[in-house]
């Protein structure tokens, strides 16, 4: 996965190259600057600091990572807020932009960044996340054998960027099943299921479902069809998940860098799926293809069911990614913001 947002602490980081916002005398203050720092070594750090000092704003330089397991830390200073009157936002993206390129001028291909300036520098940080996410949309086209790593200290940042967010709460209240109520509580009408053999447990709960259903239907069931040979079940199956796969590919007109690019996937698993037309996909895999291919609710369903898959209202993460293909939403990177602010795996 290209870009992944997650909690995590900076300094533990197993990256090639950590990114720190610095100022512009590169002196090590407080905060995760001075955690990484000390992870490091913090003399070892302050003196190669020193020695790369001034840094102007907007630009980055890099120090040798000693201590961390990432081999370098790059050292960014972001703009300080003053209103958004002062092209803080244009400053903010230079930096981004800044911080990548010195990622890239090492051969990092993982790399670890905060929402540059969003802490004392007082930008907001959904405006930070948004700038941030432009910046490493742009850098994973041209480098995309590469791992960004978006590290927040928590979820309220993204939570404020999602325009639709609550639109998208009112959607998983009505329909996400919540996994701790009482799984009978929808039968609210029944006598105690205690109380009951195992037939009449299944007959009452089909006739609170299908109050068409009469008492005694469930013991006489409809004739069973004429068994089939394994051997005719078998020349009966559907196109295998890869085969449409690349069928609906080939009807979007959509390149294989374009897709894999958009679904936030890395060119070796693209590759996998394209090479195995027995290759069996992660659910969030198929869900990702789904969306970049800007599929429908009912495409989505029956891609997901080529690979074993389908769509549960009692699954949080199933019932936010639908509620993006509902509304025509192709932009992976934004259901996954709304995947990570409610702590939900990501596409």
């Amino acid at each position: 996965m290209p870009f992944v947002i997650e909690r995590n602490d900076l300094a533990h980081m197993d990256v090639d190259a950590i990114v720190v916002t610095a100022n512009e005398q590169l002196k090590i203050g407080g905060g995760v600057g001075l955690s990484v720092a000390r992870a490091a070594g913090l003399s070892k750090m302050r003196r190669a600091c020193a020695e790369l000092a001034p840094c102007p704003t907007g630009h980055a330089v890099i120090t040798p990572g000693f201590a961390l397991a990432a081999h370098v830390v790059i050292h960014v200073v972001g703009p300080v807020w003053q209103g958004g009157h002062n092209k803080e936002k244009r400053v903010l993206r230079r930096a981004y932009d800044s911080a990548l390129d010195c990622a890239a001028s090492v051969h990092a291909h993982s790399v670890a960044l905060p929402l540059i300036s969003a802490g004392t520098y007082g930008v907001p940080p959904a405006l930070s996340l948004s700038v941030a996410r432009a910046a490493i949309t742009k850098f994973l086209d041209e480098h995309d054998d590469v791992t960004v790593h978006l590290v927040l200290f928590d979820r309220a940042a993204v939570a404020a960027h999602i325009d639709s967010a609550g639109e998208l709460a009112a959607y998983i209240d009505d329909q996400y099943v919540d996994e701790h109520a009482d799984r009978y509580g929808h039968y609210s009408n029944m006598r105690s299921l205690k109380e009951m053999p195992i037939l009449g447990m299944v007959e009452e709960i089909a006739s609170q479902v299908w109050p068409s259903a009469g008492a005694g239907s469930l013991q006489s069931p409809v004739a069973a069809p004429a068994k089939q040979d394994l051997s005719e079940l078998l020349d009966q199956l559907d196109a295998s998940f890869s085969d449409t796969l690349l069928v609906l590919i080939d009807a979007r007109g959509m390149t294989d860098a374009e897709v894999y690019k958009r679904a936030n996937m890395s060119r070796q698993l693209f590759s996998k799926i394209r090479s195995d037309k027995n290759y069996r996909p992660k659910k969030k895999t198929v869900l990702a293809l789904a969306v970049v291919l800007d599929l429908s609710l009912s495409e989505t369903e029956d891609l997901l069911a080529r690979a074993g898959f389908a769509l549960s209202r009692s699954s949080k993460f199933d019932v936010i990614v639908k509620f993006y293909i509902d509304r025509g939403n192709c932009d992976i990177f934004e259901i996954n913001e709304a995947l990570f602010a409610h702590d939900q795996q990501l596409l």
